[in-house]
């Protein structure tokens, strides 16, 4: 098994989850996926890295940051 990517994104619609599906589905490299609404969560396994994860997520306007970093952004 490879790196975890989790990272905090905003998932605002069904569309919005899809576009992200499909940005996430074209990294190489990837093992599992997995978004959660609730908690508007990304979460990616695989060979890739936190940047490879929210440079395919800017592509489509998307906002990512590490999991866990929220609280200092707002701090």
């Amino acid at each position: 098994m490879g790196n975890v990517v989790e990272l905090k994104v905003g998932l605002h619609c069904e569309e919005c989850i899809k576009k992200i599906l499909k940005a996430i589905k074209k990294i190489e490299d990837i093992e599992t996926y997995n978004v959660d609404t609730e908690l508007n969560k990304v979460i990616v396994t695989g060979n890739v890295t936190t940047e490879q994860v929210i440079r395919a997520l800017q592509k489509i306007k998307k906002n990512a940051i590490p999991w866990g970093q929220e609280d200092e952004a707002t701090s």
